[in-house]
C-alpha cells in the first residue's frame, strides 16, 4: 500500500473539517477493489464505491466520491493514489476556514499537478509563482503564454476533458461525518 503523507490540520487540538470530491476518471477494473481497500485506511472504515464503465478507455471503470474529513485529506488521498498504476483522477478539497482549497490531477503520460483553490472554485497562482513564470519565459526566450498554461493545468485538463464528459450522469456516493 503507499504511503500517505501528513497528519490532518488541528486548532485547538480538533480537526478542522472541509468537504471535497474524488474523481476516478479511469481505473483498470482488477485495481478498483485494491483502490477501496486504500480509502478505507484513510477514511477509517469500509468504503464501497459504485464503479461504472469508462467509455472512453475500455476495460476500465470510472466513479465518484464526495467525502466530508480533516483538512489535508485530499493530500492523503492522492499520495494514496498516486502509487495505483494506470489511474487518470482528480481530488479536490474546498477551502476551510484555516486552509486554503486544493486541486490534484494525475494522468499517467503527465504525472501530478496540484493548484490551489480559491473560495469561488478559481485555480489561485500567487504573486511569486507569476513573477518566476515572466522571469523563465523572458530568459528562455520563450511565450510567457505557454508557462501560464502550465501554472493551470492546461495539459491536465485537455487530458481528462474527455474522461469527465464521460462521466455524466454517473452516480456519485455521499460521505458525512468521517475523522
Amino acid at each position: 500500500m503507499p504511503t500517505l503523507i501528513g497528519p490532518a490540520q488541528t486548532r485547538g487540538g480538533r480537526a478542522t473539517m472541509t468537504r471535497g470530491v474524488l474523481f476516478v476518471h479511469s481505473c483498470p477494473r482488477a485495481i478498483s477493489p485494491h483502490l477501496e481497500w486504500g480509502l478505507a485506511q484513510i477514511f477509517g472504515h469500509a468504503v464501497s464505491l459504485t464503479w461504472t464503465h469508462q467509455p472512453v478507455m475500455p476495460g476500465t471503470v470510472r466513479t465518484e466520491y464526495s467525502w466530508e474529513a480533516p483538512c489535508g485529506t485530499g493530500a492523503r488521498l492522492t499520495s494514496a493514489l498516486n502509487g495505483f498504476k494506470g489511474l487518470r483522477f482528480e481530488v479536490t478539497e474546498d477551502p476551510a476556514r484555516h486552509s486554503e482549497g486544493e486541486r490534484y490531477s494525475f494522468t499517467p503520460d503527465l504525472g501530478l499537478f496540484r493548484a490551489t483553490v480559491g473560495s469561488n472554485g478559481d485555480i489561485v497562482v500567487s504573486e511569486d509563482r507569476l513573477r518566476n513564470a515572466m522571469a523563465t519565459a523572458a530568459a528562455a526566450g520563450a511565450n510567457v503564454t505557454d508557462r501560464l498554461e502550465e501554472l493551470l493545468g492546461t495539459a491536465w485538463d485537455e487530458e481528462l476533458e474527455p474522461f469527465r464528459y464521460a462521466g455524466d450522469g454517473a452516480p456519485i456516493r455521499y460521505l458525512h461525518r468521517v475523522g
